[in-house]
């Protein structure tokens, strides 16, 4: 049995734990108002709370007792959390319907989950099938990261993503299966390297054409991409991924279409040549291509993004 100084530990820690979640609910969700309401209406503090308990009970080899918490805590919060899943500090989860953590699942400090996320395994084997989310991760509505592997810190799963392999640190994961969105790796996760040559050829040629305008020019463009980046770092990204999130596959489409527009335009540039040598050709008509009639991966949205991004 714990002695009054160790109970009064206890309590003061969990005090503080609570705090620190309540705290976190107000940096990541707009909608608190006031502590009263969150620790009364939140399901994810609900669940955090109880999780902690039946946790300390599982480690303390009182597993029925801790089992049934967890279970209790389902039928509550519809939150399913193991009562072996290790959680940090700073744990968020909103709405939380639907959310469903397993037993080796471990999870950082300042992760936010949103409803009808999943942290599973795909193996029936015993030890590590589920999950390590490294701190500040966010997992978006009906994500699912399946399997023994690491989330590098500060990564993003995008809604309804599918994740099955190891994410880098600050990369994004979109589609199923999740396709990676990085400036810093390529789509397999490895981490993209400049060549050396390269970076020669271009500081050469910089300082071939550098003038007093382009140096000026240069540092209003550098200065305004601060500020973008810094934007982007600070836009509210509740489900994992921000409006100028582009899947990489979508891209690679855009780009198919505009090269096919720009070979029908070059086609209707050799038409004219023709025409002038042999009037009769002209005679001969073909259905151009309309990207209009293509724009089924949001071709008028990129463009939007993209000119809001220039």
């Amino acid at each position: 049995m714990l002695s009054p100084t160790a109970l009064f530990k206890s309590f003061a820690r969990i005090k503080k734990d609570l705090k620190e979640d309540i705290d976190a609910v107000f940096t990541r969700d707009p909608a608190a108002r006031n502590s009263l309401e969150v620790v009364l209406t939140y399901p994810g503090i609900h669940a955090l709370i109880l999780h902690r308990s039946a946790h300390y009970l599982w480690q303390h080899d009182h597993k029925l007792s801790a089992r049934v918490i967890s279970y209790g805590s389902r039928i509550l919060t519809s939150i399913e959390i193991h009562p072996a899943a290790k959680i940090g500090k700073r744990f968020f989860i909103d709405h939380g319907v639907g959310v469903v953590i397993g037993e080796t699942a471990e999870i950082g400090n300042d992760v936010t989950l949103y409803h009808g996320v999943t942290l599973g395994g795909v193996s029936w084997n015993n030890g590590k099938r589920h999950p390590t989310l490294e701190d500040g991760v966010i997992v978006g509505a009906g994500a699912k990261v399946l399997g023994p592997f690491t989330v590098g810190k500060g990564a993003k799963i995008g809604s309804n993503a599918v994740v099955v392999k190891p994410v880098p640190a600050g990369a994004t994961m979109v589609g199923s299966a999740a396709r990676m969105i990085s400036e810093y790796h390529d789509e397999k996760g490895n981490p993209i390297v400049k060549k050396g040559n390269d970076i020669k050829q271009q500081e050469a040629a910089a300082q071939v054409n550098t003038t007093e305008d382009n140096a000026q020019d240069a540092s209003s463009d550098q200065t305004q991409a601060r500020h973008q980046s810094a934007a982007r770092a600070t836009t509210f990204q509740a489900y994992g991924i921000d409006q100028s999130s582009q899947d990489p596959v979508a891209e690679a489409f855009a780009k198919m279409l505009e090269h096919i527009q720009q070979s029908e335009n070059r086609l209707d540039q050799l038409q004219d040549a023709m025409c002038k040598i042999d009037p009769n050709f002209c005679k001969k008509e073909y259905d151009k291509l309309c990207l209009q009639d293509l724009d089924v991966i949001g071709q008028s949205d990129m463009a939007a993004a993209d000119a809001k991004q220039k």
